[in-house]
């Protein structure tokens, strides 16, 4: 590390050019991202996506719709409401990108006191629709008292895309501007506070234009517009804060190049550990098959990556060049170290260890409690800001047209595939076993089928109608529930949306032998194979995080108990993070409406979180080996160690809880959740898990911290037993 930081400061000119170079290349292409970003990430190449292939392939379902809703004011008569659709519909005969146009007169029931609905398919997927959805938005028109909008799927995920990018923009015009103040009071210096901003604007900006290329590998979800700025700047910040702060220490003794030589290796070093925590963190969602995760999973882990090359290189760069100016317009006066209010609150905190830990431990398991009452539910309809017009619309349309036992969120669709003809004697008594058994189960509400569509209940009866009844009244039923060797089955279950039951009853007819092939889709479907891939794979993610960072801590700290106290400490904090969230967004506190939690939530957090918080472990912990190295005292390294990080660690705190904090202002409601339970871990983490509960540990358990193997971490030859400044 010496010779990276002498290198960097002999050639800085060249360093910064070669930089700027990468920038603007890559700067280019991130303003192109969002271009390439579609859908909420929720893909999964199981069954639910099978079933849907062979309803697009055989039934001739599309592969995405838009619903039209209409409304008139109550002063509107029927004749002109009526005319207000002919005429819309009459402008959309010459709307050829569509493969079907249902308008309210082709069908009953489409039109309903003041509201009616038309229908548009598609052979498109519903995220390659924005040039329709366009071409949509300039035939569509409203009239005074009369209003016609667009939702549906295709809709839907555009305005996600919109509203996340609007989301974006309010969180860094919130959180930017007071990041930048707590880096003034950090520093004291604008010129010094300056610089982690620019460092996090480059690491996210050349992540985005990085993350640009990889579209054509990988479909890309819209949160990643979020996601990326949310851990780069945090972590991006936090590098930085913990690089230049050892730099103005250093420069106070030291000259620029020895000052950048000796900060590149020691802050480089807790910056490289720390940094490998974080991207172990996020590796372990690669583990779960789902595009969100995985999308999360390359963009923070790109974002981590550039953050610590760039704080370990164009930083320095940059502060070879300011030299001592790094100084300058300084606003605020930096307290000495001896003199501040960390070493007091260190030393009370080390004079009762045992009334800190009884203290911290207490809060920690009050905020555990209501963890017990977590419901997941995977983001839909209601991610959208409750203002925006397709959502409004949607829930008209709901409301209006599709009878509450009837939703889509209690839909499960059967494909069920005979060997043969489907109206074949033998295939015929196996399909009516097998809808009779469903019928019969206690959680159905109703199977929609030949049987209730022809009213017919009796076997032999409805077999001899299929066989020689009026092909007139054969034909729609054909259509719609037979193809030759396969037929199509509606199920609705009685239960609660996104409810446990209904995911464990499609899970349980998956796995049942019924003597014909059956493929299972709709809703239910898609939320149990979501599920299901999340809680078997996630544990595996886990395993690798929990491990890698123990052997990353006790390879950095030579030591056996810290690793295993951070990892306990982690999981105490993360679980008491997650009862915090229930208690304000489910139970609906702090004037929030009640909701339940986006099932990314506990994952992302605990994986981001687990990671990002390693970054305090390893600040205080390498300050205060250090300490103990140079001064073979314990508590004093501890004290010592908690008084030179204390202002930086909460700093970096304050600063990764303003970035993802400012997300709780947003109206993406899973981005909001994520904002609002990164900064209250953040918040935990840094104040009662590192100020207090670490030092308190560290206090407790004396020399045995630096205990490996049958050894223990001697003092340093050739030290002074007073530690460094």
């Amino acid at each position: 590390m010496d010779k990276l930081g002498s290198s960097i400061y002999r050639n800085r000119k060249w360093v910064l050019l070669i930089w700027i170079a990468v920038i603007l290349f890559f700067g280019l292409f991130a303003l192109k991202l969002p271009t390439v970003l579609s859908g909420n990430g929720f893909e999964y190449k199981g069954e639910y996506n099978q079933t849907r292939k062979i309803l697009e392939k055989d039934f001739g379902h599309p592969k995405s719709s838009i619903i039209l809703v209409f409304e008139r004011e109550k002063t509107i008569k029927d004749k002109e409401f009526h005319q207000f659709i002919q005429n819309t519909f009459s402008r959309l005969s010459n709307f050829d990108s569509a493969r079907d146009i249902t308008s309210p007169f082709d069908r009953d029931g489409m039109i309903k006191d003041n509201y009616a609905y038309g229908l548009l398919t598609f052979e498109k997927k519903a995220e390659n629709l924005g040039e329709e959805i366009a071409k949509l938005k300039r035939i569509l028109k409203n009239q005074h008292g009369l209003k016609v909008t667009m939702t549906g799927e295709p809709i839907i995920v555009q305005d996600l895309n919109v509203a996340s990018q609007e989301d974006l923009r309010k969180a860094e015009m919130i959180g930017l501007p007071i990041a930048l103040v707590v880096l003034i009071f950090a520093f004291g210096g604008l010129v010094a506070a300056a610089l982690p901003i620019v460092i996090g604007v480059v690491s996210i900006l050349i992540t985005m234009g990085t993350v640009y290329f990889f579209s054509y590998q990988f479909d890309l979800t819209i949160f990643i517009l979020n996601i990326v700025p949310m851990i780069g700047l945090a972590l991006s910040i936090d590098f930085a804060l913990l690089f230049i702060n050892r730099y103005k220490e250093e420069l106070q003794t030291k000259s620029i190049q020895k000052a950048i030589e000796v900060t590149v290796r020691t802050a480089g070093r807790s910056i490289i550990f720390s940094g490998l925590c974080v991207f172990i963190g996020l590796s372990g969602l690669w583990f779960i098959k789902i595009d969100i995760f995985q999308n999360v999973a390359l963009g923070g882990m790109l974002v981590v990556l550039i953050s610590a090359f760039s704080a370990l290189t164009f930083l320095p760069a940059l502060l070879s060049l300011l030299g001592k100016s790094i100084n300058k317009f300084s606003v605020l006066r930096v307290t000495e170290m001896e003199n501040s209010i960390w070493y007091r609150f260190a030393k009370m905190v080390m004079n009762h260890p045992i009334i800190m830990v009884v203290l911290s431990l207490t809060i920690l398991l009050a905020g555990l409690a209501p963890v017990k009452q977590l419901v997941l539910a995977i983001p839909g309809t209601d991610s959208l800001p409750a203002d925006y017009p397709s959502r409004l619309a949607l829930e008209t349309f709901q409301k209006q047209f599709i009878a509450s036992e009837k939703r889509d969120e209690k839909k499960v669709t059967i494909v069920l595939k005979t060997n043969g003809p489907v109206t074949k004697r033998n295939n015929f008594k196996k399909i009516s076993t097998i809808i009779r058994s469903i019928e019969k189960d206690k959680l159905i509400n109703t199977v929609y089928s030949p049987y209730s569509a022809t009213g017919i209940r009796d076997e032999e009866k409805l077999y001899q109608f299929f066989q020689h009844g009026d092909t007139a009244q054969l034909a729609p039923l054909k259509e719609y529930f037979i193809r030759n060797n396969e037929i199509l089955l509606e199920v609705y279950l009685n239960t609660e949306e996104h409810s446990a039951k209904a995911r464990d009853w499609v899970k349980d007819w998956s796995q049942r032998k019924l003597g014909v092939q059956a493929f299972f889709g709709g809703p239910i479907k898609f939320e149990q194979e979501i599920f299901a891939e999340i809680y078997q794979k996630a544990p595996y993610g886990l395993l690798l995080i929990v491990l890698s960072t123990i052997v990353i801590l006790m390879t950095a700290f030579r030591s056996i108990l810290i690793p295993l106290k951070a990892i306990l400490m982690n999981v105490l904090s993360l679980s008491c993070t997650f009862g915090i969230v229930v208690w304000i967004f489910q139970q609906g506190h702090f004037g929030m409406r009640p909701v339940d939690i986006a099932l990314i939530l506990p994952v992302f957090v605990f994986t981001l979180v687990f990671g990002l918080s390693m970054d305090y472990e390893v600040f205080l912990i390498s300050r205060i080996q250090e300490f103990h190295l140079q001064t073979g005292d314990n508590t004093l390294a501890t004290i010592s160690g908690l008084t030179f990080t204390s202002k930086i660690i909460t700093s970096a705190a304050a600063i990764m809880i303003v970035v993802t904090g400012a997300f709780a202002f947003t109206g993406v409601m899973p981005v909001k959740q994520l904002g609002v339970g990164i900064a209250i871990a953040i918040f935990i983490d840094a104040t009662i898990i590192r100020m207090v509960l670490v030092p308190a540990l560290m206090k407790l358990l004396g020399d045995w911290n630096w205990w490996f193997f049958g050894h223990h971490l001697k003092r340093q030859q050739n030290r002074s037993k007073k530690p460094a400044s």
